[in-house]
């Protein structure tokens, strides 16, 4: 990510319709998925408010919610309503820390808030809100003062001051509390009390001066440090800040292009572009845009097609090589144009090998487009509305990223309702080309934009039972609510369009007990691919059946299907266990070893998914996202048991709740981890390998049966 704050989350706290969303994580690329109405829309608008690229001003009598509308209209300050943290990093960092008098750690979040009346506050989470001092650290500064002048001989001449410093030492420790912090106030007191003690008229040849000169610097330290403003107060530090932020850009209405163009509208609307409607401005736009990316203009192309002499007059000879000359020009201009078009988007498009070509006729402009399975030209508006709209965003998204939108944030609603299930998925694809230089947020409601393997990128948005939106990264849990599973339900059709799709070319299904197990094989998979360790014959999917009740009737579906029973995979605690014999005694009498058990690969008693994943990677994902204990998991866990129970009692008693679902968001974060690079050890790698041969193995063993008949059968 080229831009040195990266949004990491966000939090619509009142606009419109939305009321308190809850944080919601942001990746690099970011789908909330919803049904109609669901308020989508309402969380990509207030981020984009938070810092328009242009035209986002907010508008109370849209942007107020209706039923606070005049409570809000005379509040001051009005309400926040929009609140996003960024990681900041590199330069920006360093720059950061040094303005706001901070150690580079403390700054590499920053909260950014705006108002419904347009003011900003900034916030930094990893600086304490309010300072303190421990009690017992100037109660021993105290002490040791105490302790070293009582144990020095006065001189004659200083008795009386060795008596008013003790004296002070004496009322700075009772103005200290008993235990805990001294706040700012009290730090103010003790630090008083002792510049209270003039030491000009002491001695020069004084050892006690010294040192009680040494206790008040220590003390002015610590109140220097307590007492100084914030850095969110410091208004250098704040302007720094917004200027750094990325603005946001949000799309809507992507202004598909027509098939043929009459230049003279195009020059008057490119000229009084704000004038327009919303429609008419986006086709302004996407044209003006069209033109930048061939270099050609407009004005130039009208005023080559003209001839010289006047209508209704005779040409000369010389007049008519100058029209024919001029007419030349702009051809090879158009050609030039047409097949840098042509080759620069073939790179993006994958549904045919298209040419365009650019045609001007007087006054008009037409766009033809030919593919190999059609050579005949065809204009533009006679091809499909999906080719139409998939072109227009190229121009607009890919042009306006890297000119004026540079490192912004692209804010895109409901993009690619007109194109093919395909090309919808070539779009997922074309959003990963788009986030190495923008992060991107998008809404949709079509499994196809939901990417199966990349689930961890959806957000599911929902209307509460009070009537405001809401978000989660829970993508299963409904809280007995239908509209959560109407929201969710794009993701399960791309969960088992995934499977399906897999079935249909011949896969080899593993049923797994959850979809923390799908994450964590898909991201081993992907990784033991990738090393060139694992070479399937057959693409590995892990249909995941909701506990390991579910997996004989999930087994039993896709049994019937593949006319063989799946492979499953257990975890070895005690329900595992016990599932794992009920199978092997009853579905897969015939087939045991197609039931296979995490303990069988390692060597952890109760053996869980989780413990097949290196545990410093575990550890630090469960440190990040539990964070009520004080004291961290990294230093409580015991790598030769069982993790996930020891994360439960550690949890609880550090006063945490683990949420329902709290181990999908787990293992959420550990594949991240793992497709980002964390390093896994060779003893890792090695029992990865051994769980990918025995499923290798059992395909094997399959085959054999089927071309030479069950054993069983022929007995």
């Amino acid at each position: 990510m080229p831009t040195a704050m990266v949004l990491t989350r966000f939090r619509v706290t009142t606009f419109r319709s939305v009321e308190d969303s809850g944080w919601i994580d942001v990746d690099e690329v970011t789908a909330l998925i919803g049904t109609n109405e669901s308020g989508k829309s309402n969380l990509l608008l207030p981020l984009w408010k938070l810092k328009p690229a242009k035209d986002g001003e907010i508008h109370p009598t849209s942007d107020f919610p209706r039923k606070h509308f005049t409570a809000f209209r005379s509040a001051e300050p009005k309400p926040v309503f929009i609140e996003a943290e960024f990681a900041v990093h590199g330069a920006m960092r360093t720059r950061l820390a040094r303005k706001a008098g901070a150690g580079e750690d403390e700054v590499a979040k920053v909260t950014v808030r705006r108002r419904l009346g347009g003011e900003y506050e900034i916030d930094f989470p990893l600086i304490p809100q309010e300072k303190t001092v421990p009690v017992e650290d100037l109660a021993v500064l105290l002490e040791s003062t105490r302790s070293e002048i009582t144990s020095l001989k006065p001189l004659k001449t200083e008795q009386e001051l060795t008596m008013s410093i003790l004296d002070a030492i004496d009322t700075a420790e009772g103005a200290l509390p008993e235990a805990g912090e001294c706040d700012v106030n009290t730090v103010t007191e003790v630090h008083n009390v002792l510049l209270g003690i003039n030491l000009e008229g002491g001695p020069k040849t004084s050892s006690i001066v010294p040192r009680f000169q040494r206790l008040q610097e220590e003390v002015e330290e610590h109140h220097s440090s307590i007492s100084k403003p914030h850095p969110r107060d410091a208004e250098d530090v704040k302007k720094f800040v917004l200027d750094s932020l990325p603005a946001f850009v949000y799309y809507s209405n992507y202004g598909n292009l027509d098939s043929e163009i009459y230049l003279p509208h195009v020059i008057q609307n490119l000229r009084r572009e704000e004038e327009l409607g919303q429609k008419e401005r986006a086709k302004a736009r996407t044209l003006k845009v069209l033109f930048e990316f061939v270099n050609l203009q407009p004005n130039e192309i009208l005023a080559l097609g003209k001839d010289v002499h006047a209508q209704g007059q005779q040409p000369t000879e010389a007049q008519v090589e100058q029209s024919a000359e001029k007419k030349k020009e702009r051809s090879i201009l158009l050609q030039s144009a047409s097949t840098r078009l042509t080759e620069e988007f073939r790179k993006w498009w994958r549904q045919g090998d298209y040419r365009f070509r650019f045609e001007a006729d007087g006054d008009h402009f037409r766009i033809w487009v030919a593919d190999d399975r059609r050579p005949e030209e065809v204009e533009l508006e006679g091809r499909s509305t999906g080719l139409q709209w998939f072109l227009s965003f190229y121009l607009v998204f890919l042009v306006e990223s890297q000119d004026s939108h540079s490192g912004c944030i692209l804010l895109l609603d409901e993009p690619g309702l007109s194109l093919h299930p395909l090309a919808q998925r070539d779009l997922s694809d074309f959003f990963d080309g788009l986030a190495e230089r923008n992060q991107l947020l998008y809404t949709t409601h079509s499994p196809f934009l939901v990417d199966a393997d990349r689930l961890d990128r959806a957000r599911k948005v929902y209307v509460a039972p009070d009537g405001t939106s809401k978000a989660t990264s829970d993508l299963g849990a409904d809280g007995g609510d239908p509209t959560r599973r109407g929201a969710g339900y794009a993701v399960h059709a791309a969960l088992g369009l995934s499977v399906a799709e897999g079935l249909l070319i011949g896969c080899e299904p593993v049923i797994v007990e959850g979809p923390s197990d799908q994450h964590y094989l898909t991201a081993i998979k992907i990784l033991l691919i990738a090393s060139g360790s694992l070479k399937p014959g057959r693409e590995i999917v892990f249909p995941p059946a909701g506990g390991a009740k579910g997996i004989k009737a999930v087994a039993s579906i896709l049994g019937g299907r593949l006319e063989t029973l799946p492979l499953a995979l257990l975890d070895s605690d005690e329900q595992g266990t016990k599932f794992v014999q009920a199978l092997r005694t009853g579905l897969y009498t015939a087939a045991p070893e197609r039931v296979l058990q995490v303990g069988s690969f390692i060597e952890i008693e109760g053996a869980e998914i989780e413990d097949l994943i290196p545990v410093t990677i575990i550890v630090k994902a469960v440190d990040r996202m539990i964070r009520e204990p004080e004291t961290p998991f990294e230093t409580r866990h015991d790598a030769s048991k069982p993790i996930v129970p020891q994360i439960e009692v550690w949890a609880m008693k550090g006063g945490a709740t683990l949420e329902k679902g709290w181990k999908v968001e787990l293992a959420k974060r550990v594949k991240r981890a793992l497709l980002d690079g964390a390093t896994v050890p060779a003893t890792t790698l090695a029992t990865w390998q051994r769980v990918f041969d025995a499923f290798q193995a059992a395909k094997v063993a399959d085959s054999a049966t089927a071309r030479h008949g069950d054993p069983a059968d022929a007995a």
